[in-house]
């Protein structure tokens, strides 16, 4: 997400001293990238994704995952709004982890990503601005649940991601929602069995309470604020909150959250006008008809 001012330029100084990802700017010169077709897909090959869980080895670790709750164990909670709406730090989810960049210098979070229910079981949504720019990155890890250097459900990296060609073309902030397609670094389960999956709805009402949950930069523990989403234009919606920085683009707006899982329905991902908004405002692309093509693509 992008920060203000003075903030912003300090911060993309010391990340481009280090050689990582400026989350909400995209992709740092040197990343390593390759080309997809004209659909706006790439498939990535075995050798990369091995080469990105490598470069995690030592950096996370496998640790014990908690005990899973059932699914509808709880009702769908109440979302309240934060007073005041201000992010703060909240337990992980088995669903949400950042993305990994892992190629350059020591690797380091710079987006968050989300679980999604799909038929492969294999998919999770983030922000096209953290996976694409003038190509796509292609040493990405996902890691949900993560806590304090902790993967209590595996490293999972990339088999292809989907983003729409008018994101590819011209950055349109309508199109800035990815689908990756992703596979264990350990083991063969699908991911939905590993960790669940939130619903996707498409068409949702503009206004309605929503949670976001997502990992700052410099931080290894999960933020979350609840307020409710609002129309900022036909093709984007608005979520007042303070507090959700630089990291945490591709963060799922999660509405009908069961409390004793964490799980709901997705109806957003941070990203979109301003590549996010700033350190009061957030955004998301409204998933209408363009998203739920691009889905239904991915999950061919």
């Amino acid at each position: 997400m992008r920060l203000k001012y003075a903030a912003l330029l300090a911060s993309v100084l010391a990340l481009a001293v280090a050689g990582l990802l400026v989350a909400n700017r995209g992709l740092a010169t040197d990343a390593p990238l390759a080309e997809g077709d004209a659909t706006g897909h790439y498939k990535e090959p075995r050798k990369p994704g091995d080469t990105a869980a490598r470069a995690l080895e030592g950096v996370v670790k496998r640790v014990p995952a908690p005990a899973h709750p059932t699914a509808g164990a709880g009702r769908p909670e109440a979302l309240s709004a934060s007073q005041p709406p201000v992010a703060a730090e909240a337990a992980p989810s088995a669903t949400v982890g950042p993305l990994f960049y892992t190629a350059q210098g020591e690797p380091a979070h710079g987006c968050t990503a989300s679980v999604v229910h799909s038929p492969g079981q294999d998919l999770v949504v983030t922000a096209a601005h953290c996976v694409y720019m003038d190509g796509f990155r292609t040493d990405l890890a996902f890691v949900p649940g993560y806590q304090d250097g902790g993967a209590p459900y595996g490293v999972w990296v990339p088999t292809s991601i989907d983003i729409d060609p008018e994101w590819a073309e011209d950055r349109d902030p309508d199109h800035d929602v990815a689908f990756l397609r992703v596979r264990p670094t350990t083991g063969n389960a699908p991911l939905e069995k590993v960790t669940g999956a939130q619903r996707i709805r498409f068409g949702a009402p503009a206004r309605g309470p929503a949670r976001v949950l997502g990992y700052p930069n410099t931080d290894e523990r999960p933020v979350a604020c609840q307020n409710a989403t609002e129309a900022e234009s036909r093709t984007q919606l608005r979520f007042a909150c303070q507090g959700l920085p630089n990291g945490t683009s591709g963060s799922p707006f999660l509405t009908d959250v069961d409390p004793a899982t964490g799980l709901g329905t997705l109806v957003g991902v941070l990203g979109g006008k301003d590549e996010g908004g700033d350190e009061e405002t957030s955004y998301s692309p409204y998933l209408g008809d363009a998203i739920e093509r691009l889905y239904r693509r991915a999950t061919r």
